[in-house]
């Protein structure tokens, strides 16, 4: 897995990266190198919620930040676990995820489903009524502005799938992940669904096999599982490069439910 973001800098900024893959999800080699116009900038580990790993740092003058991430994967993390307090923080209602407004319309549109067959009659209806369109997301918009326009990238797609299932009482998040065999390579966002006391993948888009997937962040939505947030100033993104390969073909039948690991 690779990670290569190069952002311009001004006034002094506090940075928040979640590019390394989530704590239980075994490595070999893994390094993250920061620099600010090729001078090191010493970053800080800090634990985030479900094993997401943040690096935090600060710059206190102008230029080029360079960061680079890498890491080897050498297996499949554990099954995520439930708390019992996923059901409540996953049923919610968040920013990007305003279930309680699409309430009336889940009901409407998925009567009588509930559980995997729900999750995948979900994310079926997703994939086959949104259009995958870079130039019709925005940074602001949530499911509700998705599906009026009727398109958007991964995490618009999942923000949706989300929005559906807490509407009809299943919990659900959202996880950015690497993703093998994705094209265009990027980072990807998907849904977990609590079924049957499993987190289950929902990807709308089916772009990238769900058995290869590799957990970064999780959270509520694109909130809580951004790659990079920043404080104090605004940064320009100049170039991002994601690399994620796996050393087989893999596959994936959206009918069969399967666990992120």
């Amino acid at each position: 897995m690779r990670s290569s973001l190069t952002l311009r800098v001004g006034d002094p900024t506090a940075f928040a990266l979640a590019l390394a893959v989530a704590e239980g999800v075994p490595t070999t080699v893994e390094t993250l190198r920061v620099s600010l116009d090729g001078e090191p900038v010493t970053t800080r580990p800090l634990a985030d919620a479900h094993g997401t790993r943040l690096d935090l740092f600060e710059t206190a003058a102008d230029g080029i930040l360079q960061v680079d991430y890498t890491a080897t994967v050498t297996g499949r993390a554990a099954p995520a676990s439930v708390d019992p307090l996923d059901a409540v923080v996953y049923l919610r209602p968040s920013r990007y995820v305003p279930s309680d407004a699409l309430v009336t319309f889940a009901r409407d549109t998925f009567p009588g489903l509930e559980g995997w067959p729900l999750a995948r009659a979900v994310g079926e209806w997703v994939h086959d009524h949104l259009r995958y369109d870079a130039s019709a997301t925005s940074p602001a918009g949530g499911a509700a502005e998705t599906l009026e326009a009727g398109a958007g990238v991964c995490r618009d797609f999942a923000h949706v799938t989300a929005a559906i299932l807490r509407a009809l009482d299943h919990p659900a998040r959202l996880v950015s992940v690497y993703a093998p065999q994705l094209e265009p390579m990027d980072l990807h966002a998907v849904v977990e669904v609590l079924v049957g006391g499993r987190w289950v993948v929902v990807d709308a888009t089916r772009l990238a096999p769900r058995a290869g997937l590799v957990r970064i962040a999780t959270g509520r939505d694109a909130a809580d599982t951004a790659f990079e947030t920043n404080t104090l100033a605004d940064v320009e993104l100049l170039a991002m490069s994601i690399d994620a390969r796996a050393d087989r073909e893999l596959d994936d039948d959206p009918d069969e439910p399967v666990e992120l690991r």
